[in-house]
């Protein structure tokens, strides 16, 4: 009796491993994802452009397995406790994974619509905002492969940061296009570019919160700070 219930607890273990697995798969790709499209931009590379719009389909097709493997956990093992925290907490890190990976495909297609003889200036900003969302990312995945709470709250913070970034990359971008009206067009795809940056940030930031909600129960309880001062909408 005693090997049959190690067994169970062995499996039910395995199960859980698979669906972390799972998600760094995902954070993995997503994080290749972010960093292709931002060379696409910088070099004005529509074959990579493409190609990361095409990889998006590779994370949605994680995030239903995840999703999959979560329904059966739910329904088969009925987790509880911490246990049910990991469980669910799983489910939302990888639809904020699959947002990001979206985000990242939006940059590629815009850099596709951008001109050959688009303004290099700005690039140089987005692909520092860029690389600074970027690791962020890659910090919340490292704190989340080993439940370091301490980490998680430092990229939530960090948010801040990006928002910032996002705030005088706006205001530059508004200036350029009133400074060379032949500008506009190219600017207006760097402020949706910029914008997909800074909800990608918000994304991170929400892996972030759902690490804490695994380790203690609930969400944390200070308001998180935000710095986007700018009205521009969410690119779809």
């Amino acid at each position: 009796m005693g090997s049959q219930q190690e067994h169970i607890v062995r499996s039910y273990d395995e199960e859980l491993k698979r669906l972390q697995g799972e998600i760094l798969r995902m954070g993995g790709l997503a994080e290749e994802q972010l960093e292709g499209a931002i060379r696409a931009l910088w070099a004005g590379d529509s074959g990579l452009a493409e190609k990361v719009i095409a990889s998006d389909e590779r994370i949605d097709r994680l995030e239903l397995e995840v999703s999959t493997d979560v329904m059966q956990l739910l329904a088969l093992r009925q987790p509880m406790a911490s246990d049910l925290r990991v469980v669910l907490a799983s489910l939302r890190i990888a639809a904020n994974i699959e947002r990001i990976g979206d985000y990242a495909a939006n940059i590629a297609k815009r850099s596709l619509a951008l001109s050959p003889s688009r303004p290099r200036e700005p690039i140089s900003g987005l692909t520092e905002m860029a690389e600074y969302a970027a690791n962020m990312l890659h910090n919340v995945l490292d704190a989340f492969l080993f439940r370091d709470t301490a980490r998680a709250m430092m990229v939530r913070e960090s948010d801040l940061e990006l928002d910032r970034r996002y705030n005088g990359l706006f205001r530059e971008l508004l200036t350029y296009a009133m400074e060379d009206p032949r500008s506009i067009s190219s600017c207006a795809h760097f402020l949706f570019i910029a914008k997909n940056i800074e909800r990608i940030g918000d994304h991170v930031t929400n892996i972030a919160e759902n690490i804490w909600f695994q380790a203690e129960g609930h969400l944390p309880s200070e308001e998180r700070s935000k710095g986007d001062t700018t009205s521009i909408p969410p690119a779809p």
